[in-house]
């Protein structure tokens, strides 16, 4: 799928003539209109103009060319972790994280209206979608069908007169594009959530008593214990570090690069002094943001 349905497509041009009459209220996010990050984008700005985009890398180029004032990315999922290749595009992008978001991702099987769960033989939707739902999808006989996007899939089922076939996607998609909900919550797993960060031209300044998460990325120099020596500054400040994840850049076996989060402001004291340590061990070190904490870690 190289281009959205056309009952997506619709939709797409219409949101971006508004985000371009707009642009300071627009927010871009990857995926068709119905997308969970058009979900997350709806949740923290209510007042916002949704701009959709094909690629991840589209989004971030909106807010960098001045046609959306945000871009809401998805970075890591409860089930599958990491969200592929974001852990480059963010410090390539030059943005800075302003905020954090949660959504629950909770998966709904659209069909026709009128169609009944007993008819439908296919499932159309994004890979991890579809293995989110295995087992629902295995007890009802439903084939699952692989698309590039839950919510595309959505529009491609509404834009067919065939009853066979449903999509797994957004309650949202399924208001777009005239679906209804032959069942809701048919996710696996309960706890089903995606985190996503909030990208803009300009950091923010956190309000004073807020609870701050610090984002950063960094490479270790290649001599012996160097991850040690480099994370040493954290516990001796008392910063606590709530995520660290290692990621390989270009498939090439060298020394590896590590995404971060950290409790508190980057500019805090006993922040600054564990960065000043992490900065003598390693190689480079790049703070994507400070920002208020969306939910307790």
């Amino acid at each position: 799928m190289e281009t959205y349905p056309r009952a997506a497509e619709t939709l797409v041009r219409q949101m971006e003539g508004a985000a371009a009459a707009e642009p300071a209220r627009a927010v871009s996010f990857q995926g068709a209109p119905g997308a969970y990050s058009h979900q997350a984008v709806r949740e923290l700005f209510p007042e916002a103009l949704p701009l959709p985009c094909f690629t991840f890398i589209d989004a971030i180029a909106a807010v960098r060319e001045g046609r959306a004032a945000r871009a809401m990315i998805p970075i890591e999922n409860s089930l599958h972790g990491r969200v592929a290749d974001i852990h480059f595009l963010l410090p390539e992008s030059n943005l800075h994280i302003t905020h954090e978001h949660f959504v629950r991702v909770q998966h709904c099987l659209l069909a026709l209206p009128g169609t009944a769960r007993e008819t439908i033989s296919e499932a159309h939707s994004h890979p991890q979608a579809l293995g989110q739902c295995r087992k629902r999808l295995g007890e009802w006989d439903i084939q699952p069908r692989p698309q590039v996007d839950t919510a595309a899939s959505a529009a491609l089922v509404a834009g067919q007169d065939d009853q066979r076939k449903a999509a797994v996607a957004s309650s949202l998609a399924g208001e777009l594009y005239g679906l209804e909900a032959v069942a809701t919550g048919i996710e696996d797993e309960a706890h089903n959530t995606t985190r996503f960060v909030v990208l803009a031209q300009d950091p923010v300044n956190p309000p004073d008593g807020a609870e701050v998460m610090t984002t950063l990325t960094f490479e270790v120099r290649s001599v012996p214990a160097a991850l040690f020596k480099a994370l040493g500054g954290f516990a001796t400040n008392g910063v606590n570090l709530t995520k660290l994840e290692s990621y390989m850049r270009g498939g090439q076996f060298r020394a590896a690069e590590f995404y971060a989060d950290i409790e508190g402001r980057h500019d805090d004291e006993a922040v600054m002094l564990a960065l000043d340590e992490l900065r003598h061990f390693s190689k480079w070190v790049r703070i994507l943001g400070s920002y208020e904490r969306a939910r307790a870690r």
